[in-house]
């Protein structure tokens, strides 16, 4: 069984795209945070790249899902950060 680690959650959010902006939330650099507790939840820290994005809580669902798919996970959680997306987050 692979260990959950935030590397492995990471690696699921990849498959999460954008639709608006056609790449993955991770290179977008939207996740800002993913914290694995001993039980097996993680929260997941991300923010919009837009402050009133239309596809926030289609965005939110589906790192939720991707999160929860990962093996090891019991429970996950996504929380939208209030602060403003910045382009030098993204990788390069």
């Amino acid at each position: 069984m692979a260990t959950l680690t935030e590397q492995t959650v990471r690696e699921a959010l990849r498959k999460v795209i954008d639709p608006e902006i056609g790449m993955d939330v991770v290179t977008l650099g939207m996740i800002r945070q993913v914290e694995i507790d001993e039980a097996g939840k993680v929260e997941v820290k991300m923010v919009l790249t837009a402050p009133f994005c239309p596809l926030a809580s289609y965005l939110v669902e589906q790192v939720r899902q991707a999160t929860a798919q990962v093996p090891g996970v019991q429970e996950a959680e996504v929380t939208l950060l209030d602060e403003r997306w910045d382009p030098s987050w993204m990788e390069r």
